[in-house]
């Protein structure tokens, strides 16, 4: 029996399951749940975890000790009198906000619908707590209602989710990072409680219904959490391959994360009780706060993971040559299972798919690798710091619509064959991982994004940019051509290696390759500071294709002003950057959440430092557009000479980007590795 055989018979998918529901054990609310940063629940959590490491068989377990901003959510309950004098009791979700209330507290309480600017016109909430609808996937995040309600001087905003989350079930609570501040408080409630307090006021012919509150909601700066590590020892100490999954939760949090905490657990478990032991050291890593853990940060989620590289272990980076993320991994989101990889995994993690043996049937259709890897999880820190990283794709299907983040993410919507599945899937990905004895990177696909974003220029109006275009795409065609050679001579060598039957032989081809894998690994690195970057909304994109994308959009809708096309102007100016908020949320909304992202240290923006393109303000513009609209007028003269102003920066800062991606690419990927 060899190795993979053996690591495959000693997979326990009932050990992985019971240990999942296990993890259900510590509440922070002992109704809904939750397992937040910080809190009482996640340390016991991350201690069963630590002492469940060490009693199937890792080595060196350990507590990294992080500093996060935590979060206690005990309770939170509205208490109505209907119509008849009878109590209705209400359960709330809450977000990362602070909200004590002395026992049970009397408030107004006030619908105001979306919660945007005008829905507040003539209503005053103050010290009311406010009830509105939101769809966070389709229309807008949850700071910004809440922190226009606060700026209203509403006690509390209340919300209800009208599609996007929570959608399974008209009881269905939701709960989503906060990235506001925490004295702006926030709960949401189900549709079916939302509905019965709007026939209340409704029944009662008043903007107003009298209701008692009662919440125990507690932010906690700057608190410790820990992320409890295990090591499989390898041959090579400090040539490493990371597994990681997240600990804390939303209230039960059986898929999101439970069950890939414990898949990771069962891999590991299987490695060892099959007697394996791997060429290279494999670290098992639970994760703290990655659902949150930084007050008043657009990028406040995966903080755990971000403290885990950036601050507790930076030296992991150069010596980790992998990371596998584990989200959600006991149900099907689609018709075929994903690795979400980055780009200079995929053609490795392609073949390795090819050569798979069979497997438990889980899905209709193959497995397949899609890249790039997103922000929604602890994967993109890890890639950011240096470490190559992918993750089980999780964000197809209907899933993240209806039972994430809620109190229906549970057993229920378990599907065994697809875990087991998994567990398969990477337990031999991480043996063909460690099979290696560089690398297998391939910058290739990272050279053809690059040359596709600059397609964008094509659509430009001015032409100032076409004869860098010309330049650039010269070298990057080239480069990708360069890449390819590159990554046929590292598979090349990592074939000989594993043919290699001598172990002098396999030693010293292993020690040659020390200072190409350095390189590799130092490429990647230059490669995610110099391309990777975000927009508004955390999709990852190349800084120029964020510029060209924005030019796009405002020199089309100088045009549509030019015509007199104020609607179709505005559309258009709806997706630069965040102006979309300027269209619903008064100025100091908007300021504060765009001042946010850049007047703050790079410990608050962790993962996002530095990741998003300057910024176009058009509140003033797009507010003057609005009332002209309103008011019927054609005459966009003043309007449109200040796009051709906003224009014309666009493009100075995309000629600069275009020149620092020459540059780079010039630099680090035009030659051969094998030179190296």
């Amino acid at each position: 029996m060899n190795e993979k055989e053996k690591v495959l018979t000693h997979l326990d998918i009932p050990y992985s399951y019971e240990l999942a529901k296990r993890m259900e054990m510590y509440r922070c609310n002992p109704v809904l749940g939750y397992r937040s940063a910080g809190s009482k629940a996640e340390f016991l959590t991350g201690e069963m975890l630590k002492k469940e490491m060490e009693e199937i068989g890792l080595s060196e377990v350990t507590k990294d000790e992080i500093t996060v901003d935590g979060w206690e959510f005990r309770k939170a309950v509205l208490y109505v009198l209907d119509e008849n004098g009878k109590k209705r009791e209400i359960q709330l979700g809450a977000y990362q906000t602070n909200c004590v209330t002395d026992g049970a507290e009397e408030y107004p309480l006030v619908y105001v619908g979306k919660g945007t600017e005008l829905d507040y016109k003539d209503i005053d909430v103050k010290n009311k707590l406010v009830l509105v609808d939101i769809n966070q996937r389709d229309e807008w995040w949850i700071n910004f209602p809440v922190y226009q309600a606060h700026l209203k001087g509403a006690k509390a905003l209340i919300a209800v989710q009208q599609g996007g989350y929570g959608e399974i079930d008209e009881d269905a609570l939701n709960a989503q990072d906060i990235a506001g501040p925490a004295d702006a408080p926030a709960f949401s409630i189900s549709r079916r409680d939302a509905q019965w307090l709007k026939e209340q006021l409704d029944n009662q012919q008043s903007r107003e219904l009298w209701v008692t509150l009662e919440a125990d909601s507690r932010v906690m700066p700057e608190c410790k959490t820990y992320n409890i590590t295990g090591q499989i020892p390898g041959k090579r100490k400090d040539r490493m391959i990371v597994l990681s999954a997240h600990y804390d939760s939303y209230f039960d949090g059986f898929q999101d994360d439970n069950t890939a905490v414990a898949m990771m657990f069962g891999i590991a478990k299987a490695l060892i009780d099959a007697k394996i032991q791997p060429e290279n050291t494999i670290l098992i890593c639970a994760m703290a706060a990655e659902e949150w853990g930084v007050i008043d940060s657009d990028f406040d989620w995966s903080t755990g993971a971000y403290e885990q590289v950036f601050t507790a272990h930076p030296e992991w980076v150069g010596k980790v040559i992998a990371d596998l993320n584990f989200e959600l991994p006991a149900l099907a989101h689609g018709a075929g299972a994903r690795i979400r990889s980055c780009y200079e995994y995929q053609p490795f993690l392609e073949q390795f798919l090819e050569d798979l043996p069979v497997l438990t049937r889980a899905y209709p259709e193959d497995a397949s690798v899609v890249s790039p890897i997103e922000t929604w999880s602890d994967d993109f820190s890890m890639a950011i710091a240096g470490i190559p990283s992918m993750v089980n794709d999780f964000t197809g299907g209907s899933f993240m619509e209806t039972h994430y983040h809620s109190q229906f993410d549970n057993d229920e919507y378990y599907d065994p064959q697809v875990y087991q599945f998994h567990h398969e899937l990477y337990a031999l990905l991480i043996l063909a991982i460690d099979a290696t004895a560089v690398v297998p990177l391939s910058f290739t696909g990272v050279m053809k994004r690059a040359q596709e974003g600059l397609e964008l220029v094509k659509s430009c109006e001015n032409s100032c940019l076409e004869e860098k275009y010309e330049t650039i795409s010269k070298l990057l065609t080239g480069a990708e051509k360069q890449q390819e050679e590159n990554y046929r001579w590292i598979m090349q060598k990592n074939s000989a290696y594993k043919a290699c039957e001598d172990p002098e032989q396999r030693e010293t081809l292993y020690q040659s390759l020390r200072q190409t894998e350095t390189e590799l690994l130092k490429r990647f690195k230059t490669e995610q500071d110099a391309f990777v970057r975000i927009d508004w909304y955390g999709n990852v994109f190349y800084p120029h294709e964020i510029l060209l994308r924005n030019i796009h959009l405002l020199e089309g809708a100088k045009k549509n002003l030019e015509e007199g096309e104020l609607s179709v102007a505005l559309r258009k100016l709806y997706d630069v950057d965040n102006n979309a908020y300027a269209f619903m949320f008064d100025k100091e909304v908007y300021r504060h959440f765009t001042d946010y992202v850049y007047h703050q240290p790079k410990e608050r923006l962790k993962w996002g430092y530095r990741r998003l393109m300057q910024h176009e303000n058009l509140y003033d513009l797009v507010k003057q557009l609005l009332k002209k609209e309103e008011a019927g007028e054609k005459d966009c003269r003043e309007e449109t000479a200040a796009l051709a102003k906003v224009i014309d920066k666009q493009y100075k800062m995309a000629e600069q980007t275009m020149e620092e991606i020459y540059q780079t690419v010039k630099e680090h990927f035009v030659h051969p590795i094998q030179e190296q």
